[in-house]
């Protein structure tokens, strides 16, 4: 029977996820320097335009719809265009809402994966490419793996009867966009004025604002995944909080530790990484569990920001160091720590197995979910490289991609 208290939070949620996107275009865009702003906002809202129409026509049939063949790899475009996807009655995924609220809702998970890897190439990715690959890459990486993990049939997923764990989105968006980030700035090569110009922030209000956004957003992002209004909502929402506190304050210690000076900007980065780990295990852990990975989380993407400007790539803003690192430490934690400090182990698990094979399970959704997005986003880099290009120009580089791209400029006139 279709609830009216579910209903209405997941339709709520729905809007909180949706509001991160827009928050992300701010967190980004306070991050690049100051002549390609718009560009950078742009790139995470024609997500919401190009995934959201992608999604409606055959993203959420590959992804949830009845399995191909029934080989748990991809689902078939019986529901294409939302075809038999119900508004008033339920689906297969809960019988407490309609089928259509569970899509929407699943659409904007869809929608701010590929807006993250965005990250990665800013400041010189041509804006039709993007647009190109956002289609594609929603399509051939972000689908099959969600149906892995999510869908009733995945071969990977708990509900498809394997037992990995991934409560919102670990694997599916986190380690998934955090890869395709390290695989695209290495497609892409550094910038032309990395090295030998500062890339200073352009306005770090905009980054707080931004992290403001994102983290009221989570709350939908990881409470709405219960897909009810009752215990699992309540104890996602509250580790979910838990966990980011935890991680901004371990960013902070370390960058002090580290020059004396407390980081408004790494604040809010620590921010962002606990949400990003705690995502996956938001409904199998309780509240001490997310201090732990919130803590850990920030020592592993502090130090992987800094292995990764050590070894030269040039993600500009850190993509695979924040989501990647964070989405695969939240995933190896929730098979650490599930049922501890909220229910039990044997309540959220595949029935008769233990703690050491949920752990490797875990490590195996690890390992392919970082496999699937690197293959996956090097060949349709590829492809658009010898097609469409990659890269603007060296002048429209230097110009800016306000100018270049958009013919406006975020401050002032255009010159």
């Amino acid at each position: 029977m279709i609830d009216k208290g579910d209903t209405a939070w997941v339709l709520m949620a729905s809007g909180l996820v949706l509001l991160m996107t827009p928050g992300l275009a701010f967190f980004y865009a306070g991050l690049v320097r100051q002549k390609n702003v718009l560009n950078t906002m742009m790139l995470s809202f024609i997500a919401m335009a190009v995934v959201g129409l992608v999604w409606v026509l055959w993203g959420y049939s590959l992804a949830f719809g009845p399995d191909w063949e029934g080989w748990g790899l991809v689902g078939n475009l019986k529901w294409f265009g939302l075809k038999d996807v119900s508004a008033t009655e339920a689906g297969p995924y809960s019988a407490t809402i309609p089928h259509q609220a569970f899509m929407i809702f699943q659409a904007k998970f869809a929608i701010i994966t590929p807006a993250l890897i965005t990250g990665a190439i800013v400041e010189r990715v041509r804006f039709r490419t993007i647009v190109v690959f956002l289609i594609l890459w929603s399509t051939i990486v972000y689908a099959p793996l969600a149906h892995w993990l999510w869908s009733t049939n995945g071969w990977l997923g708990a509900l498809g009867g394997e037992g990995a764990l991934d409560f919102a989105g670990g694997a599916v968006v986190h380690i998934s966009a955090g890869v395709a980030a390290m695989a695209a700035a290495l497609i892409f090569g550094r910038r032309i004025q990395s090295g030998s110009e500062k890339m200073e922030p352009a306005n770090i209000p905009f980054v707080i604002l931004g992290t403001g956004l994102l983290w009221f957003g989570w709350f939908g992002f990881n409470a709405g995944s219960a897909l009810s209004s009752l215990g699992a909502a309540t104890n996602a929402f509250v580790v979910t909080n838990t966990a980011a506190c935890t991680a901004a304050l371990t960013w902070v210690a370390l960058y002090w530790q580290a020059t004396n000076k407390i980081s408004v900007v790494g604040a809010a980065v620590g921010a962002v990484v606990g949400l990003a780990a705690i995502t996956p295990a938001a409904g199998f852990v309780g509240p001490m569990p997310a201090i732990a990975i919130g803590f850990v989380a920030g020592l592993a993407c502090y130090a992987a920001v800094k292995i990764k400007t050590r070894m030269g790539f040039d993600d500009s803003l850190d993509v695979w160091a924040v989501h990647g690192v964070a989405g695969a430490w939240g995933i190896l934690a929730t098979g650490l720590f599930v049922g501890v400090g909220y229910l039990s182990f044997e309540a959220l698990t595949q029935p008769g197995m233990g703690r050491g094979e949920q752990i490797l399970w875990q490590v195996v959704t690890i390992g392919v979910a970082s496999a699937w997005a690197f293959v996956g986003t090097c060949g349709i880099l590829w492809v658009l490289k010898k097609t469409i290009g990659l890269r603007v120009s060296e002048e429209e580089e230097t110009r800016g991609l306000d100018v270049s791209q958009h013919g406006e400029v975020a401050y002032g006139v255009v010159h």
